[in-house]
């Protein structure tokens, strides 16, 4: 028998066992990036550099250790940078609806807030007291008792002009009256009619005098109760001073260095001592005869409460925030509200922070597939980043028939560096469909699918597999465990001079064989155990192809692995089903007849051909046309048929399977059935490279062992496949013994 083309030895990169550690727990656990140093050097740039716009979309396909990768890098600068200082809401005594907001040194927000709560519940009880001091009461009886004196001193005075003009004052329900007297005698009514005109009008004129006197009495009375107000006021007003003023000193004192803080502290001040019965103890009124309606605790006192929004009091460095569910109330923080008497009611102290708030002074990490899933997220985050300050926003508010009563918070200043992660393909759409993304996001860190295989990247391997070990607590492996780890690496690229970035695949298998390696009581993984995962995990995702399998092993489905066909072959074909891939074979047949040239892709023709498909086959027919239809014109007519397919055919690679078939039929020269073909044609009669060659290669080998014995039967491949073969172990096993 003719020896292969291709010796065993290329079927499969060597393992390089000559580098290889006897074990992974001599390795050293690997830091940083691994096989990603265009990616590495992208994201440290757009972490470091700090001008406006310089955010970071990192873009790669999953798997590839992207959010991973790009946390340790983004926790380790934030380790080296100064903690940013918190944020406090506070009431705004000149504008209520407009929270004031606060910066301090991080964790001084905290002290404040207690602060406040303490000299609120102080005050409570030492301007009671006050109130109810014995000095303060003095002070209070000598002021009303001075004003009753001098308001009986007035009255007498009215009742001295009274009782000089005839008259006799007399208190009734619409006030004072004046009674004429006749020898000391009040008249009545009757014994004023009985008077003359003259007497009468003589006694209105009297009476007239007197009543300007008891006005002009009047204004004087409410002169010195106007008097009396404020003399009160002025004493509650210094009693309240003296209690509050020492402890609002003591914190002036203590936060001196923080202007904002000093300048609310004395609104605050002014507002306790206008208000000072709203730290008397009240009762609350009755809704009906027994019931009383219980109100918000403490509600007149909320506007001294301080609302630590961000606090830094444990952060150390600057904070590095990930959000798992952008919202755009988790992104730019939200406003809640309280029922109170069937109306919703909101005040600083309900403004909630959101993770724009959170990452302020440091880093936000987020998926961009889950931005862009929330509404208005996008919108907001770009809306923050652009105005340098973010504010809690009520999204609802525009979306209501009926406004409820809201506040808007001052804005916060923004300083974040925003990291997005996803694929490329949402980096492309973004960049040409929103002028704004390519502003804001200007450094793209690209991860790489794999890395090459030379001896410092599998060193860098080894330390992966260690790392893992160590974080997770898996068994150590050994030296052919991690020869084999190497290959699969390899097999995921299907590359001989490469390994796969998708750590995530190779993290999975390191699980799994430690799961095999317990199983066996083993304290260390070995090669055997790698190898059980591997199969394990192909026999628990190749149902379809043992359904496909048994089919051809029972004739259903038609292939030939001997014997030789005129215008028949076997063209090879990848079916992908969610993580698992497998090759199957597949009959292309192919019939001639007279004509004009005219050659017809059945599979084209009833819509079973994607776009890739079709372009190999017009390929395939303009070689024809060259090779065969330059000085003569093609007389015959074709059709082509991949045999009992019913899904859509897709890609190229099954363009050469297609010219040898028709080929075969014009010359009459049979094909062996026991070669399959693979490989795509372009005009020139080229064969070129295709994917999913070790597949292709696995699936027709085992419908071989299926069909029968294997005596001779072999796959023709393009010659720019030879370094992506990376077989099973079974089938390089099977050339070697020819």
């Amino acid at each position: 028998m003719k020896e292969p083309l291709i010796p065993a030895e290329s079927l499969r990169a060597a393992i390089p066992w000559s580098i290889l550690p006897e074990t992974t727990e001599i390795i050293q656990p690997a830091e940083g990036m691994i096989g990603q140093e265009r990616a590495d050097r992208a994201i440290r740039f757009g972490l470091e550099i700090r001008d406006y716009g310089y955010n970071i979309f990192v873009a790669g396909p999953a798997g590839t250790g992207k959010m991973s990768s790009v946390e340790a890098a983004v926790r380790k600068l934030a380790e080296t940078l100064p903690t940013p200082c918190d944020f406090c809401y506070v009431y705004n005594f000149s504008k209520p609806d407009q929270p004031m907001v606060i910066s301090m040194a991080p964790g001084l927000g905290h002290v404040f807030q207690n602060d406040m709560n303490r000299l609120t519940e102080e005050l409570k009880i030492e301007i009671r007291r006050a109130f109810e001091s014995k000095i303060y009461e003095e002070h209070k009886t000598n002021l009303i008792k001075e004003f009753q004196k001098e308001k009986e001193e007035i009255f007498t005075q009215v009742e001295e002009s009274a009782k000089q003009a005839g008259f006799q004052i007399k208190q009734t329900p619409g006030g004072i009256v004046f009674l004429p007297l006749v020898e000391g005698q009040p008249l009545s009514e009757e014994d004023l009619e009985k008077l003359t005109d003259g007497a009468r009008r003589e006694i209105r004129s009297r009476q007239e005098a007197v009543y300007e006197v008891l006005a002009e009495a009047l204004r004087r009375v409410r002169e010195k109760e106007k008097l009396l107000r404020e003399k009160l006021e002025k004493l509650d007003r210094e009693t309240g001073q003296a209690v509050t003023s020492p402890r609002l000193s003591e914190l002036r004192d203590k936060y001196k260095d923080y202007p904002e803080i000093l300048k609310w502290l004395a609104a605050v001040e002014q507002d306790i001592v206008t208000n000072l019965e709203d730290f008397q103890e009240k009762k609350e009124p009755e809704v009906l005869p027994g019931l009383r309606f219980l109100g918000i605790k403490d509600d007149t006192l909320q506007k001294y409460r301080v609302n630590v929004f961000v606090d830094h009091s444990r952060t150390k460095g600057a904070p590095v925030i990930k959000e798992v569910n952008p919202t755009a109330y988790n992104l730019t923080g939200r406003i809640e509200y309280r029922p109170h008497l069937g109306a919703m009611f909101t005040d600083h102290t309900m403004i909630k922070p959101g993770a724009l708030h959170l990452a302020n002074g440091g880093f936000l990490i987020l998926r961009i597939a889950d931005v862009l899933h929330n509404y208005f997220a996008w919108d907001a985050l770009k809306r923050a980043l652009q105005n340098r300050e973010v504010v809690p926003e009520d999204i609802n508010e525009q979306f209501r028939l009926i406004n409820t009563p809201t506040i808007k918070p001052e804005p916060i200043p923004l300083n974040i560096k925003v990291v997005l992660i996803g694929n490329l393909w949402w980096y492309y759409l973004l960049y040409h469909y929103d002028e704004d993304f390519r502003k804001l996001f200007k450094v793209r860190a690209d991860f790489a699918l794999f890395m090459e295989r030379n001896n410092q990247e599998i060193m860098n391997y080894c330390a992966f597999v260690s790392k893992i070990c160590r974080e997770e607590k898996l068994a150590p492996f050994d030296r052919e465990a991690i020869g084999e780890i190497i290959q699969f690496g390899s097999r995921l690229v299907e590359d001989q001079t490469k390994l796969t970035t998708r750590f995530s695949n190779v993290a999975d298998l390191l699980r799994e064989a430690n799961y095999w390696a317990r199983k066996d009581s083993s304290r260390i993984v070995r090669a055997v155990h790698v190898k059980k995962a591997l199969e394990e995990k192909y026999y628990r995702s190749r149902m379809i192809e043992d359904i496909l399998n048994q089919m051809i092993k029972e004739g259903t489905i038609m292939v030939d692995t001997t014997g030789m066909a005129v215008g028949q072959v076997n063209g090879l074909s990848v079916m992908a089903l969610g993580d698992y891939t497998f090759g199957k074979p597949t009959r292309v047949t192919a019939r001639i007849g007279i004509g004009r040239g005219h050659v017809i892709n059945i599979e084209r023709e009833v819509k079973l051909a994607g776009t890739i498909h079709n372009k190999g086959f017009l390929i395939l027919t303009g070689y024809l046309r060259e090779k065969y239809g330059v000085r003569y014109p093609l007389s015959f007519s074709a059709s082509i048929c991949f045999e009992q397919v019913y899904e859509e055919i897709e890609g190229d690679s099954a363009s050469t399977a297609e010219l040898y078939v028709l080929l075969s039929s014009l010359s009459g020269l049979p094909l062996k059935q026991s070669i399959a073909v693979t490989g795509s044609v372009n005009q020139h009669g080229q064969v070129q490279q295709v994917g999913g060659i070790n597949e292709n290669i696995e699936g027709f080998f085992l419908t071989c062992q299926v069909k029968g014995p294997l005596n001779g039967q072999g796959v023709i491949i393009p010659r720019a496949n030879l370094k992506n073969l990376m077989l099973k172990e079974e089938l390089v096993q099977a050339v070697k013994e020819g």
